[in-house]
């Protein structure tokens, strides 16, 4: 892990040099996972017996972070691979077996992970127009066919389209619409198009473009070899669907403080108390919402899917949120009207740490589920809509 966190920390600078020039374009930041192929980090993980890095949730959140303070935009799609890539290596032998999964899919998803350890990149297509991030409420339907399944309908929102080695597809049985179940869908797959839809306020680099899917896909394509798992593990690793998302927005709180402390000494604005109170609530509001990530962090290492654990997940992407965009919003007003012109690093990171409340859960959705368990309720049952 300490290599995979230095390797992290020397291309984040390179990273953030290019940050400007991906988010002025609305271009996915090739160089950047030229760069995190190179360092290995594609298997980061991936369980040390099929070559990758074995990391746990806690170490996967120190790398995002300091991947954020170079590049926002990059780091928010690397967390969509690492989703992937940790969900599938999370899967015990105890847990399969309780899950009752074949042993042809677990060699299924040895051979996805070893593939990722080997430099390949998976993307997420969960989202849709209509339905956002809930998985009950999917349009996209499959079927099972002769040779496998097939797959049809579109998804919004899904970082690195036209860029990803496959994407994690998650579609609801055309026989029974209870039934959610996920698919790894190759990207040169026939039928798989990609829709330049992608021209946002924030996170431009993401290349979130939409994609049509009407496509064929092997049996061993279906996640975990059997239907119906994806409500199951969205209820078992809530931290893939939501925690993962604040490590990186931390990150971009604490870039704009970095960027702001530079634009600061630049101009010699640091003798003014009310600059130097700005810089010091930033500060400590980035390291609290740090400290919480890190709690939820260690608690899903250590006990996962507990309701104390599940809380404070829930608390790290509501915090990581709304620090995000209050410290970037200070940081642009201590740093004045200059730094809102077009090109310079506090303008973008702006933008960018705005999307941390938006990104699902958003910070409504997280704070309605803490209120409703602070008093005392189902959090998972009793809000307005489904969770998932």
């Amino acid at each position: 892990m300490v290599n995979a966190l230095e390797s992290a920390r020397r291309v984040a600078p390179r990273m953030a040099a290019r940050a400007g020039d991906y988010d002025r374009a609305g271009g996915f930041p090739v160089d950047d996972f030229a760069d995190l192929r190179s360092a290995g980090l594609f298997g980061l993980m991936v369980p040390t017996a099929l070559g990758g890095g074995g990391a746990s949730f806690a170490e996967y959140t120190a790398v995002a972070y300091e991947l954020a303070r170079g590049n926002g935009a990059s780091a928010l799609v690397f967390n969509m691979h690492a989703s992937v890539t940790g969900a599938l290596g999370a899967v015990t032998a105890e847990l399969a077996d309780s899950l009752g999964l074949p042993d042809s899919a677990l060699a299924a998803r040895d051979r996805l992970l070893a593939d990722a350890a080997g430099g390949a990149w998976y993307g997420v297509a969960m989202s849709e127009r209509g339905a956002g991030s809930r998985l009950s409420q999917l349009a996209t339907t499959y079927e099972q066919v002769e040779g496998g399944y097939h797959l049809k309908g579109a998804k919004t929102f899904c970082s690195g389209a036209g860029h990803a080695d496959a994407y994690l597809v998650a579609a609801r049985s055309i026989g029974d619409q209870s039934v959610v179940s996920q698919f790894l869908v190759a990207a040169d797959s026939p039928g798989l198009q990609v829709e330049q839809t992608w021209d946002s306020l924030g996170m431009r680099a993401t290349s979130s473009h939409d994609l049509h899917l009407d496509v064929t896909v092997p049996a061993d394509r279906l996640l975990g070899g059997m239907e119906g798992l994806a409500l199951v593990v969205a209820q078992l690793m809530p931290h893939w669907l939501i925690a993962s998302y604040a490590a990186v927005y931390v990150g971009v709180a604490q870039a704009s403080i970095d960027a702001a402390v530079e634009h600061l000494n630049a101009r010699k604005l640091t003798h003014l108390p009310a600059v130097r109170a700005r810089v010091g609530r930033a500060d400590a509001a980035v390291a609290a919402a740090r400290l919480v990530v890190a709690e939820a962090a260690r608690r899903v290492d250590e006990e996962p899917g507990e309701t104390e654990t599940n809380r404070w997940v829930w608390r790290a992407k509501l915090l990581a949120g709304t620090t995000a965009a209050e410290v970037a919003a200070s940081m642009l007003e201590a740093a004045g009207t200059s730094a809102t012109r077009r090109g310079h690093p506090l303008e973008r990171l702006y933008r960018d740490a705005r999307c941390g409340s938006l990104h699902p859960a958003t910070s409504d959705v997280c704070a309605d589920w803490l209120g409703i368990a602070a008093l005392g309720g189902d959090p998972d049952h009793d809000g307005s809509a489904p969770r998932w």
